[in-house]
């Protein structure tokens, strides 16, 4: 609904926009007025979700990058800020699963690379955007969480463990930012129908499960300017988030 949505003229950055979670929510973004900055590696399906916001009267950016080399998220918001001169939203959905394995099984390499971008990345994304975010009149910051990193379960060792640590980032960076117009929250979509979810549970039947472009609603709520949850976990799957105006939020 570009011209009468309602996150009109908001400046979205979103990793992970190329697939999945990344991708829906950015397609309704758009949809509510927004400009969505893309941000993921491969600039194909980053391409092919221009194609949907483009089809449906929106307009986006695309950026290709790789978060985890370095100095790359310092590059990011320095171009972010030449061209817009401030963000407004951050949706920070980019992640890796990593193999299913016991503890002692990963080799460094691996369980490194999925602590730095479940993990560490998002705390590099704070610290270079927050400057960004309180120049917005309303800053908003949105990461994606899951289950695991509340009821951790074997065999998912780096990617429960990122996920605890980053909902204790978000917590602590919601804390820091009270008293500013920032308001940093976490949502947690739940089981839902993408390539990560696949990977994870193979025998699974993918039509069992929501699509997520049915579970954007709560992204839209917390990026708008009048939201003032703060340092909140939200889940994406509560009936009362369509059509009724409440969250179920975990304190």
């Amino acid at each position: 609904m570009p011209g009468g949505g309602r996150l009109e003229g908001r400046i979205a950055l979103l990793t992970g926009a190329s697939r999945g979670l990344g991708a829906a929510v950015a397609v309704r973004f758009a949809a509510e007025g927004a400009h969505p900055v893309l941000l993921a590696r491969t600039p194909g399906a980053l391409e092919e979700v221009d194609d949907r916001i483009r089809a449906e009267g929106g307009r986006a950016t695309l950026l290709t990058a790789d978060l985890c080399e370095s100095g790359k998220i310092e590059d990011l918001a320095a171009a972010l800020f030449e061209r817009f001169g401030r963000l407004d939203i951050l949706v920070a959905a980019a992640a890796e699963l990593g193999p299913l394995s016991p503890l002692g099984h990963y080799d460094p390499q691996t369980w490194s690379r999925v602590i730095d971008l479940d993990l560490t990345v998002n705390w590099r994304l704070i610290r270079a955007l927050d400057p960004l975010l309180r120049l917005s009149p309303a800053g908003r910051a949105i990461f994606v969480t899951c289950a695991l990193g509340r009821e951790p379960a074997p065999y998912w060792g780096p990617y429960a463990v990122a996920k605890a640590g980053l909902e204790a980032l978000v917590r602590i960076y919601a804390g820091e930012v009270a008293k500013s117009s920032v308001r940093a929250n976490l949502v947690d979509p739940g089981a839902m129908r993408t390539g990560l979810r696949a990977r994870a549970f193979p025998g699974e039947d993918p039509g069992s499960l929501p699509a997520p472009e049915s579970l954007t609603e709560a992204f839209v709520r917390l990026a708008l300017g009048e939201c003032r949850e703060n340092g909140a976990l939200v889940l994406a799957q509560d009936p009362e988030l369509a059509p009724g105006p409440g969250f179920q939020v975990c304190a």
